[in-house]
């Protein structure tokens, strides 16, 4: 869609001279809801995302993109969100995560280490009436169909 296309380049226009910040995803819903994803590598602050909004919003309304009413909402991902880029498992390293692949096996671990082709997760497994072992398993970036933080109330 080429609204989505002008936004993204609306957003990378606005976070260009801050590095630590990336685009997520843009999405428009059938609602005529505009949705912004994006992230840090330290997370985001509320003033950031609404100064990419305005900006947004801004030239959305000059160039008159966006014929009819829309709702535009800039935000860092959700906390259930599926991690879309690799840049979010990188800053994600050392928390617990569930994991879905191709073969439609999950597996759930730590994250130990983020590589260009793949990650590596540290698991439990627990043989018939042996302890629990901690085993460093490595998956394929192509194995993975969904990736999600767990989120721990400890």
């Amino acid at each position: 869609m080429q609204v989505e296309k002008r936004v993204k380049e609306l957003v990378e226009e606005k976070i260009a001279d801050r590095p630590e910040l990336f685009l997520v995803e843009v999405k428009m819903l059938p609602n005529n809801k505009l949705i912004i994803h994006v992230d840090g590598d330290q997370g985001i602050s509320i003033q950031d995302c609404a100064a990419i909004s305005r900006h947004v919003g801004f030239h959305l309304e000059e160039e008159n993109a966006i014929e009819k009413a829309y709702n535009l909402e800039v935000s860092s991902p959700g906390v259930g969100e599926p991690l879309k880029l690799k840049r979010q498992y990188d800053k994600n390293i050392g928390r617990e995560l569930s994991i879905k692949l191709s073969s439609g096996e999950k597996k759930e671990g730590k994250l130990l280490a983020v590589s260009e082709n793949g990650i590596t997760i540290e698991e439990k497994q627990k043989e018939k009436g042996k302890k629990v072992q901690l085993v460093e398993s490595h998956i394929g970036l192509e194995d993975i169909t969904e990736l999600k933080v767990l989120i721990s109330f400890k």
